[in-house]
């Protein structure tokens, strides 16, 4: 009939939530790549803090010796934050953070998809999860539940460090330590890893 309306037909080949699902893995992307390259700055800001050389730093963060001489010149010129301690015995909350999460990808490097810790370390590298007290608490749920359960299986010293690591998050030292949050879980992470792995 005229002036009858006719409902055109949706010919959108995505609906908003489909469209607001996809975008939202995109922004997780940029957000984990933008987090990195400023957590490259501030490892880079470290190594030359210990005194490392330009060309050093370039082998092993695969830059070019310009790009981290500019970071450096950056670093010196303003006001350098004392020399960061590498000791694993560190009472901060992330370095505690940094330690659990290097145990627990330990523990699902050898257990493979049967770590019940395993989605949760993939979706902290990956940038999908953040260190929030929720996610650290649920981390920590799972890693002891592979300890009970694996204890058998995995390396020794995956039970002392975490029971040095929980003691340390139940009451952690009230301190202000050098550097950022994500560098000191990084070398923490890193650290962790390379005491449980052995010589």
């Amino acid at each position: 009939m005229a002036g009858e309306e006719h409902e055109q037909p949706n010919t959108d080949p995505l609906t908003d939530e489909q469209a607001a699902r996809m975008l939202a893995g995109m922004n997780e992307v940029i957000r984990a790549g933008e987090e990195m390259r400023q957590l490259r700055t501030e490892m880079i800001q470290v190594f030359a803090g210990l005194g490392w050389t330009q060309d050093r730093i370039a082998r092993l963060t695969g830059m070019s010796q310009p790009a981290v001489s500019k970071q450096v010149a950056k670093y010196r010129s303003g006001d350098p934050a004392p020399p960061m301690e590498l000791a694993l015995d560190q009472r901060d909350v992330p370095w505690l953070e940094g330690r659990l999460w290097g145990l627990a990808e330990q523990i699902a490097e050898t257990l493979g998809d049967t770590a019940r810790c395993a989605h949760h370390v993939h979706a902290l590298t990956a940038g999908r999860k953040h260190f929030t007290p929720r996610n650290v608490d649920a981390l920590r749920r799972l890693v002891e539940e592979d300890l009970r359960v694996h204890a058998t299986t995995l390396p020794g010293g995956c039970r002392d460090a975490y029971d040095t690591i929980s003691r340390g998050l139940d009451l952690p030292a009230k301190v202000t330590p050098p550097a950022s949050a994500s560098v000191r879980r990084t070398l923490a992470c890193r650290l962790q890893r390379a005491r449980l792995q052995g010589p």
